[in-house]
């Protein structure tokens, strides 16, 4: 079994990360210069045509998309590890919030970083368009608030890569000026998620 994994620091690739170290699976990390524009060249567009990280090549076939390759991963590794459910309800529910935080939640980051972020083109940028979506971005942090009153993690009683696949966006969240303090049932999981040895290893 081989497992190459292809990233860069404060990217998508950081739940994937985390995911790995949590397995505690052996794997080679290859480290993208995304600055150098690594990613667009021919080689790794062999193993991701859309330039981006993260990539997981498993016994030589590559898998690119986030949510896929955690999902894969939980599958494969993540049932013995107590970190994915087995087939059912509950591991419906962890594929649910792992695509809920790259569709749903990625999406309105994505034009709040588009229309308020420092690096987005100023002649691009829209502030009517970053207001509505830092107030979707609040509205859904509110959904993920209210799923967690009452309990420890996002499904079950047990930490899962649902939970570890969310809270690794919190960081690009807070980036971005949402204070986290105004969802406290969000923000103690959020303490309890980072606090996890893993998580020091994979940042």
């Amino acid at each position: 079994m081989s497992l190459t994994f292809y990233y860069s620091p404060q990217s998508s690739a950081g739940p994937v990360h985390w995911t790995l170290e949590e397995l505690g699976i052996p794997y080679e990390k290859v480290l993208v210069d995304l600055k150098s524009g690594q990613q667009k060249q021919a080689d790794f567009l062999k193993l991701n045509p859309n330039g981006c990280v993260p990539v997981l090549v498993h016994d030589g076939v590559p898998i690119f998309e986030s949510a896929a390759i955690q999902m894969h991963l939980g599958e494969t590794f993540g049932v013995e590890k107590g970190l994915y459910p087995p087939a059912g309800t509950q591991r419906a529910e962890v594929m649910k919030w792992i695509v809920w935080t790259n569709a749903t939640l990625g999406e309105a980051m994505s034009r709040l970083g588009r229309n308020l972020g420092p690096w987005a083109p100023e002649d691009e940028r829209n502030a009517k368009a970053g207001a509505t979506a830092k107030a979707d971005v609040e509205k859904l942090l509110r959904i993920a608030d209210g799923a967690l009153t009452g309990r420890e993690y996002l499904v079950g009683k047990s930490f899962t890569i649902a939970d570890l696949h969310l809270a690794s966006w919190m960081d690009y969240v807070r980036m971005m000026g949402t204070d986290l303090a105004a969802f406290p049932a969000l923000n103690a999981w959020l303490t309890r998620c980072n606090s996890r040895p893993a998580c020091a290893r994979a940042s």
